[in-house]
């Protein structure tokens, strides 16, 4: 299968700063109370390192925000080392909150295993929840298993199934990462982070700044109320297209949820394929 990068490489990994292991989430039981404490206490100043950007600067510190910028900077070129020779890959969005016994955790890991059955690195937000299902299902698939972590001060780093770990602090950035170095995605049950990445693609199908980038939802029970919300009031209102209604697959299957999502970059590895037999 031709990749963005030609030759498909496992990119390194790289150590997480929440936990200072390599995408691992520290045990609770190994750490003492001590050690969680300070843990808890190292997320909450970076939380609040990271809120202070988003707040009025009336009167700006020019080399607190010239150190900001650097590290923004630095989590694009981060994301270029670590992600530009991935190959093919498919993002996987779903809750943190829905875990193992859940009827969506098997499904995303489903999904997982298929992507990494067919070629396709499986890149997730690094989490527990159906992050971890899909990440889990890329491992057993023996596909490679990516996650973009974000610093949050109430979540402790990378799932075990994690191989890939990236890490971020701002979500701008990440999401920029997701779809630059994805060639499609399979959106499953999920909260408000799940529906700003869900919204933010189709945000930028819709533009014209992304394209043939196929989006699948998985779990029409859990999607269709949103859908039927979007017909019976933004079409309704205007405020949206009839095709914009057309840019995701909804299904309940993971396997047509793979091979949506993979269609376009199957198609162009193929089309590449027959352009280079006509030479």
């Amino acid at each position: 299968m031709a990749s963005r990068s030609g030759a498909r490489g496992r990119a390194p990994r790289r150590v997480d700063p929440m936990t200072e292991q390599q995408g691992r989430t520290p045990s609770a039981s190994g750490q003492g109370s001590e050690g969680a404490g300070r843990g808890r206490a190292a997320r909450e100043s970076v939380a609040e390192y990271d809120r202070a950007l988003l707040r009025p600067a009336r009167t700006p510190d020019h080399g607190h925000e010239a150190w900001r910028l650097a590290r923004i900077q630095g989590e694009f070129v981060n994301g270029v080392d670590l992600l530009g020779t991935l190959g093919p890959a498919v993002a996987v969005f779903g809750s943190a909150r829905l875990g193992e016994g859940h009827p969506a955790y098997e499904p995303t890991r489903e999904v997982g295993r298929l992507l990494a059955e067919s070629g396709f690195a499986v890149v997730t937000g690094g989490g527990p929840g159906l992050m971890e299902a899909a990440n889990r299902g890329a491992r057993e698939g023996d596909g490679v298993s990516v996650g973009l972590g974000i610093a949050l001060p109430f979540e402790k780093g990378f799932n075990d199934y994690v191989e890939v770990s990236v890490p971020f602090h701002y979500f701008f950035a990440r999401k920029v990462n997701f779809v630059r170095f994805t060639d499609g995605a399979v959106v499953c049950p999920g909260g408000l982070g799940t529906l700003d990445e869900l919204f933010e693609i189709l945000t930028l199908l819709q533009t014209g700044k992304a394209e043939d980038y196929p989006v699948a939802l998985l779990g029409t029970a859990f999607w269709e109320p949103l859908l039927a919300w979007l017909r019976s009031t933004l079409l309704t209102e205007g405020t949206i297209s009839p095709e914009d209604l057309d840019r995701a697959l909804v299904t309940d299957d993971p396997r047509e949820a793979v091979e949506h999502a993979t269609g376009a970059a199957l198609a162009a590895a193929r089309a590449a394929v027959d352009a280079g037999v006509e030479d």
